[in-house]
């Protein structure tokens, strides 16, 4: 069966009923959207001491190949196979964007006996959080341009408006844009431009904010534009935005309950891509699990060299969470891509490709044992064509760098086909607890903290930027001297350049811009030609999908 045929015949139990049972809620500290969705009223839970706190696992991954490489898909099945042999686990997922559900993925549910459902609502508009995301975001946007156009009393200077509009889909048509045309009731005319949604600083604040009081002094913090004669920062607070706009997150910011197809708890809340943003669901959601559950196990998007980094260096810094081990997903695929093996032939087999491209693999092993300092285990997440001298041939590449590899079915399986990664997991953390490092320190100069994610995690030589974005960089490092870096770089590569695969050294990473995120609380450095809102491909996953006379959903994947 597809995807969403499996899901679709799943046995769901009704959310209510399998969160008070398994999270030991009532009924009052649960919010329903039907039968199989509910949030977590964060206002009425009760939190354990951080001393008491399950243990925290990160599924991370080599760089991807165009269809992924199942992070989600393995972080299901880890916690299905964790809550199988025993042990108290819940699962904390990011939420699907439509711009990839209808791009090129179909779907960011899991897959195969490996999904969280209900699968085509958490895939399409699921509690409606990213709608909220969108219309505070738009609020703010709106209430810049309509300030301006009543007088303009704080002095804004329109062609220095740095925050835009965002939309959750893929639309390249509206990156450049010019708004306010057609007469002066329109406004002022003025360049724009849209953002995914996900790509968004309000996106970044929403999965970072741990009460509704953060999240409100967060919003105020958010750099719009400057003024005209002093250059001075204009702010969301400068404008009177945050307690609106935060009035269009409050239902939103509540984590959201779902379930696996094994009955399984899965938090699913907040979903910051890793290439443009920082990659992480929300701090609320991984703490509330934490405080629930003996084990949580999250994932972080992309390679290890974004959503691992980001995960470390940005969401574990700003919410001082302690991870104690990396799950490093593989697949032989990705192997063979990095090998240089074309994407159409990648269910050939192919022994020299999967050692031509074990490099890519062996270096984010690295920098997670070397860099971040955890225990990592190398789960090769097996897919129906990869053949046994594959595996065999994968297996003895990570033994040879003293890695750990365990086959893992779960997409075929679920939850059975990962008990051997979950009592291995289990086995390394009882040895623990573990201490990770950061790539940098809090302190270091802007430009150092860059060139340390550039040189220790990405094999860079060195970093270059024009001059125009230097100042900016020595401008931002003195303003904001303890923020962390959020490089939105491609996720194909180690390097800026999605046509290098395996993984290249001594290569210069080129910045091309940088913005500050001051409600976020870190620095955004673009590498290459990074977009911050995709585009559709050729023949997008939308051309699939489709509901029939009875109102199922179908083509999702």
């Amino acid at each position: 069966m597809s995807d969403i045929e499996i899901a679709q015949s799943a046995n769901k139990i009704p959310i209510l009923e399998l969160a008070k049972k398994r999270l030991h809620v009532t009924e009052e500290q649960l919010i329903p959207y039907g039968r199989f969705k509910a949030k977590l009223s964060l206002t009425s839970l009760q939190k354990k001491p951080k001393d008491e706190h399950g243990k925290l696992i990160l599924v991370s991954a080599m760089s991807p190949t165009p269809a992924g490489e199942g992070k989600t898909t393995t972080t299901v099945g880890l916690g299905d196979a964790l809550n199988r042999l025993g042990h108290n686990t819940i699962i904390c997922l990011r939420e699907p964007s439509l711009g990839p559900c209808f791009g090129i993925k179909g779907g960011a549910a899991g897959g195969g006996y490996s999904q969280v459902v209900p699968m085509e609502d958490i895939n399409l508009h699921f509690t409606g959080d990213f709608h909220a995301i969108t219309s505070a975001n738009n609020l703010l946007s709106a209430l810049i341009d309509n300030h301006i156009n009543h007088g303009n009393m704080l002095d804004i200077d329109p062609r220095s408006i740095t925050f835009k509009r965002v939309v959750d889909m893929n639309d390249r048509a509206v990156r450049n844009i010019v708004l306010g045309l057609g007469g002066k009731a329109n406004g002022f005319p003025r360049e724009e431009g849209f953002d995914i949604t996900v790509a968004s600083e309000i996106m970044a604040i929403f999965c970072l904010a741990t009460s509704i009081k953060d999240l409100k002094k967060r919003l105020g913090k958010i750099i719009v534009a400057y003024s005209r004669k002093e250059n001075r920062p204009i702010t969301a607070s400068h404008l009177n935005a945050e307690g609106a706009m935060a009035a269009l997150l409050k239902d939103a910011i509540n984590p959201n309950v779902v379930q696996t197809l094994e009955n399984n708890i899965a938090f699913v809340h907040g979903g910051p891509f890793a290439n443009i943003a920082h990659g992480c669901n929300s701090v609320t959601a991984t703490e509330t699990a934490l405080g629930m559950a003996d084990y949580v196990v999250t994932e972080a998007g992309f390679g290890a060299d974004l959503g691992a980094e980001k995960f470390i260096d940005i969401k574990c810094r700003a919410a001082d969470l302690k991870p104690q081990l990396v799950v490093l997903v593989a697949t032989i695929r990705a192997l063979k891509f990095h090998g240089g093996v074309n994407k159409d032939h990648l269910d050939k087999e192919n022994l020299e490709a999967i050692n031509r491209g074990f490099v890519n693999l062996s270096q984010h092993y690295e920098n997670i044992t070397n860099q971040y300092q955890l225990p990592c285990v190398v789960c090769i997440n097996h897919f129906s064509e990869d053949t046994d001298a594959e595996v065999v041939c994968l297996e003895k590449l990570v033994q040879s760098i003293g890695g750990v590899p365990i086959l893992s079915k779960h997409w075929e399986l679920g939850g059975l086909g990962a008990e051997k990664l979950a009592d291995k997991v289990k086995n390394i953390l009882d040895e623990g607890p573990y201490q990770h490092s950061y790539v940098y320190p809090t302190k270091a100069h802007l430009w150092e903290k860059i060139k340390a994610i550039a040189t220790k995690i990405y094999g860079a030589s060195s970093i270059e930027a024009p001059i125009k974005i230097r100042r900016k960089l020595e401008e931002f490092g003195e303003q904001f001297p303890d923020f962390p870096v959020c490089i939105a770089k491609t996720q194909m590569s180690f390097s800026s350049n999605p046509e290098v695969r395996g993984a290249p050294k001594n290569h210069v990473l080129e910045i091309s811009d940088v913005k500050v995120s001051a409600g976020a609380g870190f620095i955004v450095v673009i590498a290459g030609n990074m977009m911050t809102m995709p585009g559709l491909p050729k023949v997008p996953a939308a051309e699939k999908i489709d509901i029939d006379d009875e109102g199922n959903i179908v083509g999702l994947f």
